[in-house]
């Protein structure tokens, strides 16, 4: 059984999504729509896939799910859409304008017993599930997180939907949700406050330049975004801090990792049996390549050494890295990425026994946190965040 999909969004990313559902073995693109005919006309003749109206794709039996991927200010009102007619969803970011849209999208899921995926990416890039399994291997937990991204403005001129703040929600929303939720791949304690600022260049409509720093108990996560470079010019940089071990993974769409890790001879060969998994850095019509995993290992000098108050073990010094490709095969991972996102869906439908890996209860954490740190750049103080009761 395959899972029947009608994608609703034409533009850009519609094309690209309908690429990436071609690449999941049990997703099968049914239909498509969007509120311009002459745009769902054209992507229907690139994916073979009849032109429907929302309404039609609704209240067609034979669509098991919808994928929305419009607007961020259209997520809401299209995903409430398609779980009262009884569809599965797959949302693009961010799941909702604000918290409280979020909220609602989650419990309506979850009241419904319906599948909610949002296309939080990195959750299933299979750099950070590496990173985050020899974490968990050597019993680490992050002291502080760091994204630094210097991002891309000269396609976004001034009067592009991602400048208005109705439509977009801002930086921290549209965009900053990623790496919010990236965070919580790590750092197991659900962020408790955020601080933050924001600045515009001269006579430009919002800011385009924003940081947050968020305290997830007694670790401090910092994310700065900066949509002011060229395309070429683009920089991103994650960096986690296990004490012992530091990872330093670039780009916002993950290809290449490393790690520094202080062991000792069992920690050494547990990392490396783990990082013999076979498939572990595969993803769908995306295989690693065979050099994808390099490990070198050097005198760590004495046996323990002492940080924030912890002695650990220290005898090792294993140097990781790891591949997905390089640059040139960014693009290929990013719709791989989705692809394995939609097969996740797929997979959640057929056995409704788990929730997605990127699921309504994360995505909403995520975009609380967001408004959250818009409210802290705005008005210019620390914003507490409440615990969830609904957090996995």
């Amino acid at each position: 059984m395959r899972t029947r999909l009608a994608l609703v969004g034409a533009g850009n990313f519609g094309h690209f999504v309908a690429g990436a559902a071609a690449a999941a073995a049990d997703v099968e693109l049914v239909a498509v729509a969007d509120a311009d005919p002459a745009a769902a006309q054209r992507l229907s003749r690139a994916a073979i896939a009849p032109a429907r109206s929302v309404e039609q794709l609704l209240a067609d039996e034979d669509v098991d799910a919808v994928a929305i991927v419009t607007p961020p200010h259209t997520h809401f009102a299209l995903a409430q859409r398609a779980l009262a007619a009884g569809k599965d969803v797959f949302c693009e970011k961010p799941l909702g304008g604000n918290q409280v849209e979020a909220n609602a999208l989650r419990d309506n899921a979850i009241g419904a017993g319906r599948v909610l995926v949002v296309d939080h990416v990195l959750r299933y890039n299979p750099l950070l599930a590496a990173v985050r399994a020899v974490q968990d291997e050597l019993g680490l937990r992050p002291v502080r997180f760091l994204f630094e991204n210097d991002a891309a403005d000269e396609s976004l001129p001034a009067d592009h939907w991602f400048w208005d703040e109705h439509d977009s929600g801002g930086i921290f929303i549209e965009h900053g949700v990623h790496f919010f939720d990236a965070a919580r791949m790590f750092v197991d304690v659900a962020p408790t406050s955020v601080v933050a600022a924001a600045t515009r260049r001269s006579g430009w409509p919002a800011p385009d330049l924003v940081s947050a720093t968020v305290l997830h108990g007694d670790c401090l996560a910092t994310h700065t975004h900066s949509f002011t470079h060229a395309h070429r010019a683009e920089r991103q940089l994650m960096r986690i801090d296990l004490g012992s071990a530091e990872a330093r993974i670039a780009g916002w769409i993950p290809v290449e990792a490393e790690l520094d890790v202080f062991t000792d001879e069992a920690g050494e060969r547990a990392v490396r049996v783990l990082l013999s998994t076979p498939g572990l850095l595969d993803l769908p019509g995306h295989a690693a390549p065979p050099d994808a995993v390099r490990i070198t290992s050097t005198d760590g000098g004495a046996p323990v050494a002492r940080g924030r108050g912890v002695s650990f073990a220290a005898s090792r010094r294993v140097g990781i890295r790891l591949s997905l490709g390089g640059e040139p095969a960014k693009q290929q991972v990013y719709a791989a990425s989705v692809a394995a996102a939609l097969q996740d869906l797929h997979a959640c439908r057929v056995g409704r026994s788990r929730a997605p890996r990127s699921n309504a209860t994360t995505a909403a954490e995520a975009v609380a946190l967001a408004e959250a740190a818009t409210t802290a750049a705005v008005e210019g103080r620390a914003v507490e965040l409440a615990a969830s009761a609904h957090l996995l």
